[in-house]
């Protein structure tokens, strides 16, 4: 399920690889809504590392619930599922294949934590990212005459053809000597 306010989205589902994928691309459209394109990497890193954590870790099951929050220039994605158990953060050694989600996180993030939920068994882990808008496109400039311009934003050129106007059968042959030249 997903629900949104203007600057709040939540989605709850199971932790899933498939399922993560879809969420990845869930917070970068929404990030893109709310303008924020420079975070969309450091965002779908985090909470992509975040649910990994889930889908490996949490027990009794892989329920969660992701959070995405827009206040005061600042974008706080956080992950509740049901096991209290909080996430430790530690040095993976060098030839170690797993184990760096937590340190990718605090890497990418201005801050992040981790809390057990206050409505109920289980925990909450989140990063938080400073929110910078993207820049505007800038307007397209239309002269009209040649003493005033005015500014507006691009329009987008949409174009009909006939179908039954367009000929579909193999070329007609061309006489030699009418044609152009």
């Amino acid at each position: 399920m997903i629900t949104h306010s203007r600057r709040h989205c939540v989605v709850e589902l199971q932790a899933l690889p498939a399922r993560i994928g879809q969420v990845r691309r869930i917070v970068s459209a929404q990030l893109r809504h709310w303008r924020l394109d420079p975070l969309i990497d450091r965002a779908a890193l985090g909470v992509t590392e975040l649910l990994s954590n889930v889908h490996r870790h949490a027990q009794p099951d892989k329920v969660c619930v992701v959070e995405i929050e827009l206040r005061l220039g600042r974008l706080t994605v956080s992950v509740h599922d049901s096991d209290p158990r909080l996430p430790v953060l530690r040095e993976a050694g060098g030839l170690e294949t797993c184990g760096r989600g937590l340190a990718l996180v605090a890497a990418v993030s201005e801050a992040w934590g981790a809390r057990h939920r206050a409505d109920g068994p289980g925990k909450v882990v989140w990063f938080s990212l400073r929110a910078a808008p993207a820049p505007a496109a800038p307007p397209h400039t239309v002269r009209i005459g040649a003493k005033k311009t005015v500014r507006e934003p691009a329009r987008a050129v949409i174009g009909a053809v006939d179908a039954r106007a367009v000929p579909t059968g193999p070329p007609a042959p061309v006489p030699a000597g009418t044609g152009p030249g």
